[in-house]
């Protein structure tokens, strides 16, 4: 199977790795790029997840929660600059939206920017902001969840860059913020709340990833599995969020904090993730930087 200049800049955004790797895994598996990755991985260099230290966005996270603690929204709302994230106008539109999305249950973008706040649609306000400020503002992302119990929220204090949303099955206040801010620190794997919802056929392929690593090379097959056996364990579990260490208590996991409480489901925002150069935008310089 053949690659082009864009196959190479897509692997490069899924992975963080050099361009020259990226051409390597590419032509040592064909040019398909799931393989790519896994070769990746299997020669330390890159990591299971995408990496996202070369995103530029600013502006802001908030999260907003209903009289009932029963629904919770987070949003949110770029902008070029973090001066002008920290412009008052700023902050009340982005917390009248947050509002907005938890008082009209807005799950999707479409519907919040459709949403009427104050006399107009939600896009026609950041229209507005965008020419008072002088500088775009960008409505860009919305996410919402319900509880049988209570809702829990958290928004990092420090540049508000972090937001999580938590749905809890107990009603208990302390322990849906707890999960919140836990959350937001440990960042585990957003399909993965208990160890039963990893399917087998993605541990299967983490122990393949495992196995082909050079470091096991030479060593005993019994030796290896043994080996294989407990990193993807590890692995797995650092992405399931029952079995992370409590952030307030190490000694304890997710699970035994809970005790018969239960987390249904749970959103976590990133501010800018995803706000990168499209791959469309890589392909020009991969290609100009080598001939593909």
């Amino acid at each position: 199977m053949s690659f082009t200049a864009k196959d190479v800049a897509e692997l490069r955004q899924m992975t963080g790795a050099g361009m020259m790797d990226c051409k390597r895994a590419l032509t040592e598996v064909g040019g398909n790029l799931d393989e790519a990755v896994a070769f990746l991985r299997q020669k330390g260099m890159a990591s299971a997840a995408k990496k996202a230290g070369n995103i530029a966005a600013e502006g802001l996270i908030r999260a907003a929660v209903s009289n009932d603690r029963k629904t919770a929204a987070v949003v949110e709302v770029n902008s070029q600059t973090d001066f002008v994230a920290k412009n008052e106008d700023f902050v009340r539109f982005i917390e009248a939206v947050a509002k907005t999305a938890v008082d009209n249950k807005i799950d999707n973008i479409e519907d919040l920017l459709d949403a009427t706040l104050n006399g107009k649609s939600i896009k026609e306000g950041a229209i507005e902001l965008t020419a008072k400020i002088g500088e775009k503002v960008d409505v860009r992302r919305v996410a919402l969840v319900s509880a049988s119990g209570t809702v829990g929220h958290y928004v990092h204090p420090v540049g508000s860059k972090v937001g999580v949303i938590v749905a809890l099955s107990e009603d208990n206040k302390e322990k849906a913020s707890d999960m919140a801010m836990h959350i937001a620190a440990a960042n585990p794997a957003p399909e993965y709340i208990s160890k039963n919802e990893i399917d087998p056929e993605t541990i299967e392929k983490e122990k393949e990833i495992e196995s082909k690593k050079d470091d096991l090379a030479g060593k005993p097959a019994e030796m290896v599995e043994k080996i294989v056996g407990g990193r993807v364990d590890k692995i797995l579990a650092a992405k399931v969020l029952n079995e992370q260490a409590f952030i307030k208590d190490p000694g304890q996991k997710i699970s035994q904090y809970l005790g018969s409480a239960k987390v249904e489901s749970f959103t976590r925002l990133d501010l800018g993730a995803g706000v990168e150069k499209k791959t469309e935008d890589y392909a020009a310089e991969v290609a100009a930087a080598m001939k593909v």
